[in-house]
């Protein structure tokens, strides 16, 4: 058996979010060392208790969480309530675990970077603001993960806007950071999203089994499927997207994601642009680059996803692991 990857998790919990921790928390090939937490979606206070109710509930209250940053690096803090709920979470409320740690999420990424006994995977599923903060902090200590795969951007169309997805469009100063940082960096952005989703039957699965976990996920999937069904890009014969939990699944099982590996650079102005993850699929240089112009840093780009293969993977995880 191939030893268990390393991993540190970044997040703004989020209802994909929790799907992508109870994921993460069960399935034997992740050693999930950390979680570092971010304000995206819903309040930082919102994101640090959610999160620690989660992995409770996912039999992993053992894993550190700590708290990041409570804002964007300079823009304004914006969050998705209209998607997530008042608090994030569906407006379910979950047990919270006494206790809870000081340390910030930068110095609690630092720790367990240097600890680990390989180089870990940064997995960043918020706005990227946490990761920039520590590739400014502590580049050295940062050269010594394996990589960052990112829930973010878009080689297409966007959410937020119609060119930029929420994560990108929330703090794209911090993308920038990251994908200029020389770090082999993989993004699993919208072109993938919404492709891997659970059907009806997926879900009434989850809903009998007796495990907590598995209750809770099928609950966070009923709250997605009205917002998803009512945005049309989901497969026909699915309900919900697995969302940021297919991301998680993608470094468990590389084999059922496509991805090439493009320059990315990020729209960090214009209104209408900013947030827009360029992604150069040309191939050739164009008259810009032959002037000067920088082409970006190369990134994988996931571009397809075996959507019904990550989706039995996670309802197999959530029910046996």
């Amino acid at each position: 058996m191939a030893p268990a990857i390393e991993i540190l998790i970044d997040v703004d919990t989020g209802v994909d979010d929790a799907l992508a921790l109870s994921f993460a928390a069960l399935h034997p090939a992740i050693n999930l060392r950390a979680v570092t937490c971010v304000a995206g979606n819903t309040s930082l206070d919102n994101v640090y208790r959610n999160t620690r109710a989660v992995l409770a509930v996912a039999g992993a209250g053992h894993v550190p969480v700590a708290r990041g940053a409570s804002r964007p690096l300079i823009a304004a803090p914006r969050d998705a309530a209209h998607v997530h709920g008042h608090n994030g979470l569906a407006g379910l409320e979950l047990a919270v675990p006494e206790g809870g740690s000081d340390i910030h999420a930068v110095e609690l990424m630092r720790r367990e970077i240097l600890a680990s006994p390989t180089p870990p995977t940064l997995i960043a599923l918020a706005p990227l603001t946490n990761v920039a903060l520590l590739l400014r902090m502590y580049p050295d200590v940062a050269a010594r993960l394996g990589r960052i795969v990112f829930m973010g951007g878009s080689a297409s169309i966007g959410n937020a806007t119609p060119v930029a997805e929420f994560n990108s469009w929330a703090d794209p100063e911090a993308v920038a950071i990251v994908v200029d940082s020389g770090i082999p960096t993989m993004m699993y952005g919208l072109d993938v999203f919404y492709s891997a989703a659970v059907s009806e039957d997926d879900v009434a699965t989850l809903e009998r089994s007796s495990r907590p976990v598995a209750q809770l996920c099928a609950k966070l999937f009923r709250h997605m499927a009205v917002k998803d069904s009512d945005q049309k890009r989901i497969p026909d014969g699915t309900i919900a997207a697995l969302g940021d939990a297919g991301t998680v699944c993608a470094v468990v099982d590389p084999a059922g994601l496509t991805t090439r590996r493009f320059p990315v650079s990020v729209c960090t102005d214009g209104a209408r642009s900013r947030g827009q993850t360029i992604v150069d699929r040309r191939s050739h240089r164009g008259e810009s680059e032959l002037n000067g112009a920088s082409l970006g840093q190369p990134v994988d780009v996931a571009l397809a996803v075996d959507g019904a293969r990550f989706a039995q993977l996670f309802r197999r995880t959530i029910l046996e692991g």
